[in-house]
């Protein structure tokens, strides 16, 4: 799904902060539940997109909170759409990938969540070439 056959719902850009995604989180629930997903789906896409700009803010700025992150959201007849994008520096794509959860260590499973949670999850380079993008995408339960 193109998300040219989507609605777009909300652009926001905001800085690469721990503090700032009590916020965030609040305008994904918000969108989500716009969207028409119910309480455990909503906590899912929220869940998704925290962990994605916590590694944003860790792995992308360092933790430096000087970059920005910029978070689309989209809304189509079957899906919703996320797009995380940040302007770091490019990440090898085939080195994001979850750790095995038999490794107990700290760091590696917010990947993991994402996949868990979301039907996709699609990390690559911005179109410009500067920064990385996660596209995720939930779709909706149509059968409501």
């Amino acid at each position: 799904m193109s998300a040219s056959t989507a609605e777009y719902l909300l652009e926001l850009r905001f800085p690469a902060q721990a503090n700032r995604m009590v916020m965030v989180r609040d305008i994904v629930r918000s969108a989500a539940r716009f969207c028409g997903f119910d309480e455990p789906a909503t906590q899912d896409i929220v869940l998704a997109v925290g962990e994605a700009c916590q590694n944003v803010i860790l792995h992308a700025y360092d933790g430096r909170g000087d970059g920005p992150i910029l978070l689309d959201i989209l809304d189509s007849a079957d899906r919703m759409i996320l797009r995380v994008t940040d302007f770091g520096p490019a990440v090898a794509t085939a080195t994001v990938q979850p750790r095995a959860l038999h490794e107990l260590r700290p760091g590696g499973l917010g990947t993991h969540f994402i996949h868990k949670v979301m039907d996709t999850a699609d990390f690559g380079r911005s179109p410009t070439g500067v920064g990385n993008v996660l596209q995720m995408t939930k779709k909706k339960d149509l059968a409501k």
